[in-house]
């Protein structure tokens, strides 16, 4: 079996590579020049485990060809991004209809077509089925379009991919088995075969399902500050009942589903959606939360400030949609010096952990890596200004007791 897919990133990349562990050629397209160059040379641009090996070995066998451009296959998969538009909520479509557009040439009867990519309910069959129609293919019948979306935890993308149950949305019911034949060369779950918008609808739901409740427990955690209670003891409380999990407050929500997709649904029904809205705007506003208190802790506004992680998830290098890149930019608004350490991010801005927290009066947690979660409290007690810590990820479960800790349990006290 014949493979193109395109787009080359977080999803599109190790597909590639299952596909490639089982035999099948693969042609990885992306747009970007620089991405490509680099794989042909075995230079991931992704940190994910495991990745660099497979790549590497499809490269030598002749499975795996990086391209600008398709090439003829069985099949075809697009995993591009799609970002929101703000004005409207809506999903931008762009990138999605292009990449379809640029495969029509090398389209044969017969040929499956996947769209991967998060997408707004009803968007394959209103907006991507008709691209191909009018070429004249019938779908169906000679060309076989289905919406499957990923589900994967950034770090474990190559087993989730592996084990996690797949979503099989077919345009009719051949659409779906065509579909579902691909996904068995690596899927160990269920291929659970459905419509193309039920599959849209669902994908959407379960990062609406997850953002919904990271805001219940930023909202409870804005309650308790305000009046002088510990939310994570709360939590940790709460949660002992055997049908409670509230989820774990933070600096705000990231990533290219849980920030985006949300807003997909509520563009479609903004007036029934009101939950699903209210959620987005209590995790938007934590950044200005975080400042906020940032401010009672440092008044002075020509403070320097270490900030501890910039990606949106804990020991990934994935700063997409991350609240840390607001956050830091309300600071810079604000006068502060600012200082980023990432140990998962390669920048030439950013600074290793000595020099960044010297001189500095306030570490600022914004990322859980695994690297914050047990600091050198000599190397900061001996390099800070002033040894304080503002942990908003609430990793930190112990400091010596001459260096201040402050995270989501104790923050009422600085009112």
């Amino acid at each position: 079996m014949k493979i193109c897919i395109i787009g080359q990133g977080y999803i599109g990349l190790p597909t590639a590579a299952l596909f490639t562990m089982h035999n099948c050629g693969v042609t990885g397209v992306d747009v970007n020049e620089e991405i490509i160059e680099n794989l042909k040379n075995g230079v991931i641009h992704i940190e994910e485990p495991g990745i660099k090996d497979i790549i590497s070995k499809a490269l030598k066998n002749g499975l795996y060809h990086p391209s600008l451009k398709p090439d003829k296959a069985d099949v075809f998969i697009i995993t591009v991004p799609t970002p929101y538009i703000p004005e409207t909520y809506s999903c931008d479509l762009t990138y999605v209809i292009s990449a379809c557009k640029s495969i029509l040439p090398y389209l044969e009867k017969g040929n499956t077509v996947i769209i991967e990519s998060t997408i707004a309910p009803m968007s394959t069959d209103e907006i991507i089925k008709p691209i191909f129609e009018k070429e004249g293919f019938e779908i169906g019948k000679d060309l076989y379009l289905a919406h499957c979306p990923e589900r994967v935890l950034p770090g474990k993308i190559i087993e989730e991919l592996i084990h996690n149950d797949r979503i099989i949305g077919g345009v009719t019911p051949e659409c779906s088995k065509k579909a579902s034949e691909v996904y068995k060369k690596f899927v160990e779950g269920k291929l659970i075969e459905t419509e193309a918008k039920t599959a849209e609808l669902s994908k959407c739901m379960e990062n609406t399902f997850r953002d919904v409740n990271i805001a219940l427990a930023n909202e409870l955690t804005k309650i308790c500050a305000k009046i002088g209670v510990n939310s994570l003891d709360v939590i940790e409380m709460a949660n002992k009942h055997p049908r409670v999990n509230i989820h774990s407050p933070g600096p705000g929500v990231g990533g290219h589903c849980l920030a985006i997709d949300p807003y997909f649904i509520y563009s479609k029904a903004p007036d029934e959606a009101k939950i699903i809205k209210l959620a987005r705007d209590i995790n938007n506003s934590m950044p200005e939360f975080v400042v906020e208190n940032v401010r009672k802790i440092l008044p002075e506004s020509n403070s320097k400030i270490a900030i501890l992680g910039v990606s949106y998830k804990g020991n990934t290098g994935d700063s997409r949609e991350s609240p840390a890149l607001e956050i830091i930019s309300l600071l810079k608004e604000k006068g502060y010096k600012i200082a980023i350490h990432d140990p998962h991010i390669e920048n030439k801005e950013y600074l290793n952990l000595e020099d960044s927290v010297n001189d500095a009066s306030l570490i600022l947690i914004l990322a859980d890596h695994n690297e914050f979660k047990n600091l050198d409290y000599n190397l900061i007690k001996d390099n800070m200004k002033d040894p304080i810590i503002f942990d908003t990820k609430n990793i930190i479960s112990y400091v010596p007791d001459d260096i201040k800790l402050i995270n989501y349990g104790n923050i009422s006290e600085l009112s």
